[in-house]
């Protein structure tokens, strides 16, 4: 079964990128990176196919020879884990699991994108419903179930508050450890033996945000950054004790943007706040940041940026009001600078993909998938196509196809040349 399902699967070339698995949300080190290349297609994508899925705005993710998703049951306080092969979209397991009442008024759907490792699923319901599932191959067919490893109320064990849109936090697995956000007094991340279950370490008082961690650095200086309501903290993996933190409390407590590193540089934004960027240093042999810049223009919904090399980033930007509307900008990431912005790209959300060949896809939320030429000069794009309806979840790239879904479907679309 490991020998299917693996965290970093590499092998087949897909033109002269390798391929790999895209496990986790924004992809195999959750950064909106790829190791394949993408080329300009004629026409429209072919769509391998496609297959009806329940409400949310959950990611697919691909491990092996499957894509996951975790959606809801229609009509029914039912939130489902299913996997499907990638071959064809054969739905090949699938567990149902109850979870509290929920109302929003942007879908009642999971929100958080579950993480696979080796034949582990780990899915995080918007209720706070914190799944651990194996999933087993039986027979010659490779029919497929899910076990159930362990299961936790999160909200209500570390007596934390579910936030206005529901938990949306992506879970983050770190050696033997899956790190969750939960916002409880005492538990803001919370870790747990990934094979049990079991609580390994709490830290922090801070209540959670929307925004997913992080985890990079070697050795001593290796670090999980999580934005909170009230900023940036970076802990030990460890222990969960603190290394530093930096107040960066959002007004509407919305932040949902996940922090990324540009060489020694964490980005961070907001949508009332705009970004800032800190400098990973040390002070006294332990991790430290210090301020950069702050630009209150960039302001972020809930699209993580995405960096072009060392001294470019590319974000998506948003405004509140009646008519909402979001903008694609390149900015420097020594200085903050705005070096051009392209108005009106969607509403709320467009999803940013770094291929190999250092070019863009964005997904954005009215269903348009836009192929783009990175300049710093200017917005260029290379192909463009309407690829489904509505959609807020982020696409997952994996063998040459990408994975992606709307308010109704699951779809795959063939991108390899």
């Amino acid at each position: 079964m490991r020998s299917t399902i693996a965290f970093l699967l590499v092998g087949i070339y897909v033109g002269s990128g390798l391929a790999e698995d895209w496990p986790q949300f924004l992809g195999p080190r959750r950064d909106n990176t790829s190791r394949e290349n993408v080329v300009p297609w004629k026409g429209d994508p072919k769509v391998a196919w496609r297959v009806p899925v329940g409400e949310g705005h959950s990611s697919p993710v691909v491990a092996g020879d499957y894509v996951f998703l975790h959606d809801k049951v229609a009509n029914q306080n039912l939130e489902r884990v299913t996997a499907f092969r990638a071959a064809d979209g054969k739905a090949v397991a699938s567990i149902e699991r109850p979870r509290g009442a929920f109302e929003s008024p942007f879908g009642i759907g999971p929100r958080s994108t579950p993480t696979v490792v080796g034949d582990m699923v780990y899915a995080v319901g918007v209720t706070g419903r914190f799944l651990g599932l194996r999933l087993a191959e039986s027979g010659t067919d490779k029919s497929a179930k899910f076990e159930e490893k362990f299961n936790h109320d999160l909200l209500q064990q570390f007596q934390a508050k579910n936030l206005t849109f529901g938990v949306s936090a992506s879970p983050l697995v770190e050696g033997e450890l899956v790190i969750v956000p939960v916002g409880g007094l005492g538990a803001g991340l919370v870790a747990f033996r990934r094979d049990t279950g079991e609580l390994a370490w709490k830290s922090l008082d801070d209540p959670a945000s929307y925004a997913s961690p992080v985890v990079f650095g070697e050795g001593a200086n290796r670090q999980i950054v999580a934005l909170t309501q009230k900023g940036l903290v970076g802990v030990s993996p460890r222990d969960g004790s603190i290394y530093w933190q930096y107040p960066f409390q959002d007004k509407l407590n919305e932040s949902s943007t996940t922090p990324i590193r540009v060489g020694d540089i964490l980005l961070a934004s907001s949508v009332t706040l705009g970004s800032v960027a800190l400098k990973l240093t040390e002070r006294d042999g332990r991790p430290a940041v210090e301020e950069v810049w702050r630009k209150p223009e960039l302001t972020c919904y809930f699209s993580t940026p995405v960096a072009v090399g060392n001294d470019h980033v590319y974000m998506v930007t948003g405004v509140i009001g009646l008519q909402p509307s979001i903008t694609l900008r390149c900015v420097e990431v020594a200085t903050g600078k705005t070096l051009w912005s392209k108005t009106r790209i969607g509403k709320y959300h467009a999803a940013l993909i770094r291929t190999a060949n250092d070019l863009l896809l964005m997904l954005d939320d009215t269903g348009h998938l836009t192929l783009i030429q990175p300049d710093p000069r200017e917005y260029r794009v290379v192909a463009r196509s309407k690829v489904c309806r509505e959609t807020w979840a982020h696409p997952a790239l994996a063998g040459g196809r990408l994975y992606l879904r709307d308010d109704r479907e699951l779809i795959c679309l063939d991108l390899a040349p």
